[in-house]
């Protein structure tokens, strides 16, 4: 089967800071302005930075289509300006939340974040006269804060603990806001508010990739696709783009790969929310016992109850980390944790469907937020995950490449 071809979009290095750091954030001393209908007055920055956004190319993953007979296709999410795909949902979240009124021109943007949808924030923000502010995990490799302090934002650094406790990241990123529009009431002329993003609930999310991400997948396959597959962290990308495949074509397969202690895997498969590592108390760090960043969940947020999924997969850190430098050597690939994650999860779709079929995945970011741990030798021994995988042997294939165990799931569905 001949490869789609690829989208012609506006592709911007996620390299290129220089661009985005003349929008470095500055305080802002002008009074709130409002419309006459009591929203704010939005202008159009679409033919600035944001109309870079988007349109990204689909290419073909040439070693895993060859090793698997299909043809196996990702979106180049990371030649987004921001460096991910998470831009989308930044400019979606605050472009609602300007039309509504809920964000105004001078206010500040909050988010908790493991780094990507913070790094879009930040990015994106600026294009619209807005601020950022973000609280992060400090366990999240530190070049993202570093990224988020050269882009402008006011970084706070927090220890990890559990959703249920008020002092998670995503809990004080909300009082953050709220303490920004109390400012607001006190000091109109001085402040202008602020809007939690709150990337995990805001539909906005979801809307995203049903309206964009969505619809250009389809376009760039002709409508010639069998499956898609992808990891879910706040679970508006694998929701919005498979709500829309299959409103397109409900014979689309749609599933989910999901990382170590996430809870999402027997959430779709079995109905229930639950983790080996939850139960025996051996969780290593919050929210689940994974390297991978920005993937995996042990809560079910309205963005994922958008998803329309057919099976899910589990994926080993140890498959995620063999993945990324199989890539890299074979196809020049220097791709991120998730996207290396979502790289097993087709991987294993195109062992359960055969030879012969269309599967698209997501590369999410590249390498180049993730030195510190996930491309860091020292780190990964840490966790007895150093890479040492000839070929695609740890996804059960053999010295020839040929496969020679399916997925665990011997249906997709089944642990």
């Amino acid at each position: 089967m001949a490869p789609p071809v690829r989208a012609v979009g506006a592709v911007v290095s996620a390299l290129s800071l220089v661009a985005v750091l003349s929008y470095v954030i500055v305080a802002s001393k002008r009074s709130r302005s409002k419309s006459s209908s009591g929203k704010s007055s939005v202008r159009s920055p679409r033919s600035g930075l944001v109309a870079a956004i988007g349109n990204t190319p689909l290419i073909r993953i040439n070693s895993l289509s060859a090793a698997t007979g299909c043809e196996i296709l990702g979106k180049a999410e990371f030649l987004n300006p921001g460096g991910s795909v998470k831009d989308r949902v930044a400019v979606k979240i605050i472009e609602e939340a300007l039309q509504s009124g809920g964000l105004f021109p001078g206010g500040v943007v909050t988010e908790g974040s493991a780094g990507s949808t913070a790094i879009s924030l930040a990015t994106v923000a600026p294009a619209y006269g807005c601020q950022c502010h973000v609280v992060i995990p400090d366990d999240a490799a530190i070049e993202k804060s570093q990224i988020l302090e050269a882009l402008g934002a006011t970084v706070e650094r927090v220890r990890p603990v559990s959703i249920t406790h008020k002092d998670h990241f995503v809990n004080i990123a909300r009082r953050r806001a709220m303490e920004a529009n109390e400012l607001a009431t006190k000091c109109p002329a001085d402040y202008k508010g602020g809007f939690f993003a709150d990337q995990f609930e805001n539909l906005a999310n979801f809307r995203a990739h049903y309206e964009d991400t969505g619809p250009e997948i389809w376009q760039q396959v002709g409508g010639k696709l069998d499956a898609f597959v992808a990891a879910a962290g706040t679970g508006g990308t694998v929701a919005g783009v498979s709500r829309f495949l299959k409103e397109k074509n409900s014979a689309v397969k749609c599933f989910l790969i999901d990382p170590p202690g996430s809870g999402l895997f027997n959430k779709v498969t079995r109905g229930v929310m639950y983790t080996k590592e939850e139960a025996e108390g051996r969780r290593l760090r919050n929210p689940f016992d994974t390297i991978t960043e920005g993937i995996g969940i042990n809560r079910l947020t309205e963005n994922f109850k958008m998803a329309v999924l057919d099976g899910a997969f589990r994926g080993s850190d140890k498959d995620a980390v063999e993945m990324s430098r199989y890539l890299m050597k074979n196809d020049g690939l220097f791709i991120g944790s998730s996207s290396a994650m979502n790289c097993v999860g087709a991987v294993k779709v195109a062992q359960q469907l055969g030879p012969g079929h269309t599967i698209v995945t997501i590369l999410c970011d590249s390498g180049m937020r993730h030195l510190s741990k996930f491309y860091n030798a020292e780190y990964l021994t840490l966790y007895n995950l150093t890479p040492s995988a000839v070929g695609l042997e740890f996804l059960g294939f053999d010295a020839d490449g040929k496969i020679v165990n399916g997925p665990r799931e011997a249906n997709g569905i089944h642990g």
